[in-house]
This record gives C-alpha cells, sequence and structure tokens, in this order.
C-alpha cells in the first residue's frame, strides 16, 4: 500500500479521513439505489401492477445474493484492514484471493440452484398465477445469467475499499449502475424492446458485466501497486485466513439471510391484499432504500478506518471516527425522516399514478420512515463489529432485530392492524436494538481505553 493510503488512515485529520473514505461509498450506495428504483420507475411506467408486483417479489433473491457479498466480501474486507493495520502483507494477499475464489464458486452455485428450483421458490415469495411470469422472468436474467457478475462486481469493491481505495470501488460500481439505468426504458418501454419485467432483468445484467469489466481492467493496471490480489497462486484454505473471513462474514451472511426472510414475510402478508398492495409495497421500500442505503453506504465507508486503527492499537483515533460518522449519519437521517414522512404520497406517486396504490404506499412510506434516525446507530454499531473483527456482536444484533424483534412484531402488528400494521415492525426493532448499540459501543471503547492504558503501564515499568 502506498504512502498516501497509510497518511490517510494514520495521520490525516479525523473528519477529512472520514469524508474521504465515506463519501465516493456513499455515492455508490445512492447510484445503486438508482438503479433498482429505475427497474421500479420504468417498469411502473407501463402502468400495470402484475409486472411491477412481479419486480418486487424478486427482490428477496436479489437481496440474497448479499448473503455471500457479506460473507466474502465484508470479511475478507475486513481481514484485510486489520492485516494492513499490522503490516502483514502476505495475509493482505490471501484475504483477498480467498473471497474472490470462494465468491465465484459461491455465485455459480447460487445461479444453478435457483434455476433447478425457482418454480417452488416463486410460491414461497409470494407469486401466484397472475405474478408468476412476470416475477420468473425478471429472475432469469438476475439470477439465472446473472448471479456471478452481480456478486463478484460487489466482491471487488469491497476488496479494492479495504485498501482505501474508495474512489476506485465506488467508479466501478456506478459505472454498472448509471449503464443500467441508461439501458432501462429500451429494454421495458413498448417503444423499445418492450419486454416489461424481462427488460429490467437483462439490462441489470448487462451492467453487472460492464462492472466487472472495469474492476478487472482496474486491478490489472495497477497490478504493481495494488494489495488486492486474485492471482489462483495465493488462493488456499490457510486455517488463520479461513476463521479471520469467517468470523465476521458468516454473522454478515446470516444478517442477510434473515433480512430476506423477513421481506419474505412482509410480502406474503401484503400478496394476501392483491397485486396493487404488492406493488406499492414494493415501491415504498424502494424508496426506503435511498436514506437506508446512504446510512450503509457511511457505515461502510468508515470500515477501513476503524478496522485499521483497531488492529494497530490507535483506540483515540478509531473512537473519534465513529463519533464523527454518528453525527454524520443522524443529522441526515433525521432529515430523510421527515421529507419521507411528509411528502410520502408525492413520491409514491412518482413512480405510479395509480390511487390504490398511491394510497397503499403513502402509509407503508410513513411508518419505514420512522425507523431512519434509529436504524442509522444500528447500522454503524454493526459495522464497527464487523471492521474489529467481532462477528459475535454482530450476529446477536442480527437476530436480535429480525427473529427476536422485527418477524414476531410483523405477526403482532398485522393481526392487530391489518396491512398497514406491517410498516411499523421495523420501527419497533430498531428503538430496541438503537439503545442497545449505545450501551455495547460505550462498553467497546471503554475496554479499549483500558486495554490500552494497561499496554502503556507495562511499557513504562
Amino acid at each position: 500500500m502506498d504512502q498516501s493510503r497509510v497518511a490517510l488512515f494514520e495521520e490525516r485529520p479525523v473528519p477529512s479521513a472520514v469524508v474521504t473514505l465515506a463519501v465516493p461509498t456513499i455515492i455508490s450506495s445512492l447510484v445503486m439505489v438508482l438503479y433498482n428504483l429505475a427497474d421500479t420507475y420504468f417498469v411502473g411506467m407501463l402502468n400495470d401492477p402484475v409486472e411491477s408486483a412481479g419486480v418486487a417479489l424478486a427482490a428477496p433473491v436479489l437481496l440474497a445474493f448479499n448473503a455471500v457479498t457479506n460473507l466474502f466480501g465484508v470479511g475478507s474486507s475486513s481481514m484485510m484492514s486489520r492485516a494492513l493495520g499490522l503490516k502483514d502483507q502476505d495475509t493482505v494477499a490471501r484475504s483477498s484471493a480467498f473471497g474472490f475464489y470462494c465468491s465465484l464458486a459461491c455465485a455459480v452455485l447460487f445461479s444453478l440452484g435457483y434455476t433447478v428450483f425457482h418454480a417452488p421458490l416463486l410460491a414461497v415469495l409470494g407469486a401466484d398465477a397472475t405474478t408468476f411470469d412476470a416475477t420468473a422472468e425478471y429472475l432469469f436474467w438476475t439470477v439465472t445469467c446473472g448471479a456471478p457478475p452481480a456478486i463478484l462486481n460487489v466482491i471487488m469493491a469491497y476488496l479494492v475499499r479495504a485498501e482505501g481505495a474508495t474512489m476506485h470501488a465506488s467508479v466501478g460500481t456506478m459505472s454498472g449502475c448509471l449503464l443500467n439505468i441508461v439501458l432501462d426504458p429500451f429494454f421495458i418501454m413498448p417503444w423499445g424492446f418492450g419486454m416489461g419485467a424481462a427488460g429490467a432483468g437483462l439490462a441489470t445484467f448487462l451492467s453487472n458485466c460492464a462492472a466487472c469489466g472495469y474492476f478487472f481492467v482496474l486491478l490489472y493496471v495497477r497490478r504493481r501497486t495494488t494489495c488486492v490480489c486474485i492471482d489462483p497462486r495465493k488462493f488456499g484454505f490457510r486455517r488463520s485466513i479461513v476463521l479471520g473471513v469467517f468470523q465476521v462474514g458468516v454473522p454478515a451472511s446470516i444478517q442477510n439471510l434473515l433480512n430476506v426472510t423477513g421481506m419474505t414475510i412482509l410480502n406474503n402478508f401484503a400478496s394476501a391484499y392483491g397485486a396493487d398492495a404488492v406493488a406499492a409495497m414494493g415501491i415504498a421500500q424502494k424508496i426506503n432504500q435511498v436514506p437506508w442505503n446512504v446510512s450503509m453506504g457511511l457505515s461502510q465507508g468508515v470500515m477501513p478506518l476503524v478496522g485499521y486503527n483497531y488492529a494497530s492499537g490507535n483506540s483515540k483515533r478509531m473512537k473519534s471516527a465513529v463519533y464523527f460518522t454518528v453525527k454524520l449519519s443522524e443529522s441526515f437521517m433525521i432529515l430523510a425522516a421527515l421529507f419521507c414522512h411528509q411528502g410520502a404520497g408525492w413520491l409514491i406517486s412518482m413512480f405510479m399514478e395509480n390511487e390504490n396504490i398511491v394510497a397503499y404506499g403513502t402509509r407503508f412510506l410513513q411508518g419505514f420512515s420512522l425507523a431512519l434516525p434509529f436504524l442509522a446507530l444500528d447500522f454503524l454499531a454493526v459495522g464497527v463489529f464487523q471492521a474489529c473483527g467481532l462477528g459475535k456482536n454482530a450476529l446477536i444484533f442480527a437476530i436480535m432485530r429480525k427473529i427476536v424483534l422485527e418477524i414476531p412484531a410483523l405477526c403482532l402488528l398485522n393481526w392487530l392492524f391489518p396491512l398497514y400494521g406491517l410498516a411499523y415492525a421495523q420501527l419497533t426493532a430498531e428503538v430496541v436494538l438503537c439503545a442497545a448499540a449505545i450501551f455495547v459501543l460505550r462498553h467497546l471503547f471503554q475496554t479499549l481505553e483500558n486495554r490500552q492504558a494497561a499496554a502503556a503501564l507495562q511499557e513504562d515499568a
């Protein structure tokens, strides 16, 4: 790693370092949301609730990709950042190769598994005779054909970001996203190829292929200076690396699978009220993902800085980075929550001019928006745990969020307040988790300070 990257992690003022690392990640996350919104927007322009419902019902399968990207992307990047803090270049190279080739193998298996078992899977997702074909056509391009490029481009972005090259990681991701936005109308709309939901899937597949191409070219051009290694000779199952990656990656992957489970349950509850309710729920979720991804991008962007300084023993700089990030994230999320709550009807109507869908979606988005300020601190806490290799803490938070809090709340609130109660389950979970995050982070910082103080006394002695 070059000296400018070392200075970024060790010497740059904390606000400047956080902004340098986080802003490109946030932009990348926002562009990814925009291309998801583009699918919803252009399919919505067909004014066909069945096509829109097909895209919404497919969302849990695409979200399940994150089980692989979290396992090997979050796990490997955390391992790389900590190894960089310890100046262990061999572990950095082997961790990146391990993450790359394991994710490639899982992507191929994911594609094959979906293709063989797609019929029963679509039934589980809530697709019925009306929405089955639209959902299946969208997933053919995004999963059967598209799982490997979709997963690999995210994995490579994680690996590049781990060495502090957040701008390159973001440009790679954004290149695919922007291409998707350009291609969507040509494949979806009647004046183009008129493929509907299937066209949205094809555009996504092509854009992910383009993003992968960018990263491969980047790694070749920077092969003499980058710490990221995809040389198959560096791939292996060294025990310390496998355990280090899985210690962080497995909890992150389980967290994502639980998110998929929660979304599937949510869509199944909504599907009982018809295609309009499912389409409205999908639109509200996509809009809510804009601030959601800003917060996620901020927590992921600061991870290399946190992990590096945690490993090198600089707890003061690590703590300053987390506190500054809290201020940024909370300020934005409070404003976003107010905007989404007050402008919910207008935001939903931008995607589909259907009176029933706008009415449903407005209520859904208002409920989702209330959770945003609490969710920001929860995301940051999980990001800190992942950066520090504290996978157990991240796993506990994932189990609390979905199994203990949100899924039971979905069932209870849907029974008490049919359909509309679903939008408030996340708020119930995030309030509790926000309080837990404050407590656990304070305990972590106190433990690190005590450990550092003890080490200083031993040196003096």
